[in-house]
């Protein structure tokens, strides 16, 4: 069903009058990616969380801010739909054995049906190369993710303040750049201080709109494991299949 509020991305509510029917609403002015990722999560609550709460208000932010429970379950129905729209085994066979750039990304992105910020996030969590995904809004970091071979390098990118800011000398801090599909080359330790002096990393641009939202991908140079980092454990990928059967649920057939 369609919500007319702009505040929201989409709803799970159960019908107060019989327990069993619940619906979902979705942001009807989102676009057909959105709303098809929004039923996705909306779904994903349904499987997950039906038995905490009698209704589910989501909005974009509520992965990145809000209390700690709320966080946990809305990244919890995010990677459900994540899983459910972008299945695993398609998205490695499809990164696999050519050069990554955005322009193979958003391909991938109209493949799967998906808005291209959602397969870059994805990208970063199936990846075997070292990457790095930051989006930028309003010129500060809204957040980062970090493959799990850039984890295990303990790749990570420079801080410069809290929140944080574009590095100089970087096309993200370049406004006269707004896009950099296939990638300019430059020294890693530009924007990964623990890099040797000799490693390079491509950095990629997108910029939206109004350019005051940017995407950036950093794909670095490969590297062996270092010692134990689990500062960013919350960027690893969440299989909620999993969590799914942890709670004491099997799959409903009639899904299937």
């Amino acid at each position: 069903m369609v919500l007319d509020i702009d505040s929201c991305e989409g709803m799970l509510v159960r019908n107060p009058n019989d327990t069993a029917e619940w619906g979902i609403f979705y942001n009807g002015k989102a676009s057909p990616e959105r709303r098809r990722f929004t039923i996705a999560h909306e779904l994903g609550h349904f499987i997950l969380h039906r038995g905490q709460r009698q209704s589910f208000n989501c909005d974009k932010e509520s992965v990145y801010s809000g209390i700690d429970t709320i966080r946990v379950i809305e990244r919890e129905a995010d990677d459900f739909a994540s899983n459910l729209l972008m299945p695993g085994d398609l998205l490695r066979e499809w990164i696999s054995n050519q050069r990554i750039d955005l322009h193979v990304l958003s391909a991938m992105a109209k493949r799967f049906q998906v808005s291209f910020e959602a397969l870059c996030i994805r990208f970063i969590k199936f990846t075997p190369q070292r990457a790095i995904l930051v989006y930028w809004d309003n010129g500060y970091a809204k957040y980062e993710w970090r493959s799990s071979s850039a984890v295990k390098t303990r790749a990570r990118i420079r801080r410069n303040g809290d929140p944080q800011e574009p590095l100089p000398g970087t096309l993200a801090a370049d406004a006269s750049i707004e896009q950099e599909w296939d990638g300019a080359e430059m020294s890693a330790a530009i924007w990964c201080p623990e890099e040797a002096p000799h490693m390079k990393l491509r950095e990629f641009k997108h910029s939206y709109g109004a350019r005051d939202r940017i995407l950036t991908l950093l794909l670095l140079e490969s590297a062996e494991p270092r010692a134990c980092d689990r500062s960013w454990q919350d960027g690893d990928s969440f299989d909620s299949y999993d969590q799914f059967v942890s709670n004491g649920q099997l799959p409903d057939q009639r899904l299937i």
